[in-house]
């Protein structure tokens, strides 16, 4: 009876061994491998076998992994308080350095890219922020991709969501907009009232030079009043009219 109960204890104690001795890893995990606590190797994908109580094995997800930025509140250029929040997306391309180089890759990836849009959204005004949305982007990207490289990971993308402004702030940018639309209109206005009154010089002096067509402009006019049967029309007959008309008919 003893003996029988010992055979089941070993077979038991066999069992959990080889269940703790043997890992699957999918085809998008690797393992990181470690004997008596120093870095053997990345193992993966399919069937790992461990030495029990001596290796031990950490799982990465190659995958790519999403991390919202909490809102931060940011403080503009031009002195204006906004919130702002974001989204990464990174995967691990060096699984040792993942696991040895740093205690929580998600952890300090998120901490990291909250100081970081902090930083870089502080050196822009507001037009920036909202206008320039993509490169702000890029350059968070940037930023973030050689801060966490000795970590084995790659930013792949970031994303600024919301931009979010007081309501006080948005009526002062309402009336900005509104005065440099007027400023605009006012300027196109002015310019034409330049060119229009350039174009009246030019063809004052045109007609300077020629008599005789000034002549023949003041009864083009008469002749676009005078298509008007409705109004009496009395105008001065100047003498230079009886000489145009001689040499008209001579």
């Amino acid at each position: 009876m003893d003996s029988i109960y010992g055979i089941t204890v070993v077979i038991l104690l066999m069992i959990i061994i080889l269940a703790t001795s043997i890992k699957i890893l999918r085809e998008y995990e690797r393992g990181v491998t470690f004997t008596l606590g120093r870095f053997t190797s990345v193992k993966g994908p399919g069937i790992i076998i461990l030495i029990p109580f001596i290796q031990t094995m950490n799982r990465v997800d190659l995958r790519t992994l999403v991390v919202d930025v909490p809102t931060q509140d940011v403080i503009s250029k031009d002195n204006v308080s906004v919130k702002v929040n974001a989204v990464i997306y990174f995967r691990i391309v060096e699984p040792s350095k993942a696991i040895i180089q740093v205690e929580n890759y998600l952890a300090a990836t998120s901490q990291l890219a909250q100081t970081t849009l902090r930083s870089v959204l502080g050196k822009h005004e507001l037009d920036e922020m909202l206008s320039e949305r993509d490169k702000l982007n890029t350059d968070l990207q940037e930023i973030l991709d050689i801060q966490t490289d000795a970590w084995g990971i790659k930013v792949a993308n970031v994303e600024i969501k919301h931009v979010d402004i007081d309501e006080s702030m948005v009526r002062a940018i309402a009336r900005q907009a509104e005065a440099e639309r007027i400023r605009r209109a006012k300027i196109i206005n002015a310019l034409g009232e330049q060119e229009a009154a350039e174009k009246l010089v030019e063809a004052a002096n045109a007609l300077s030079k020629e008599p005789q067509a000034m002549q023949l402009r003041y009864l083009n006019s008469l002749q676009d009043i005078a298509s008007d049967k409705t109004n009496t029309i009395v105008f001065p007959f100047p003498t230079e009219f009886s000489k145009l008309l001689k040499i008209t008919d001579g």
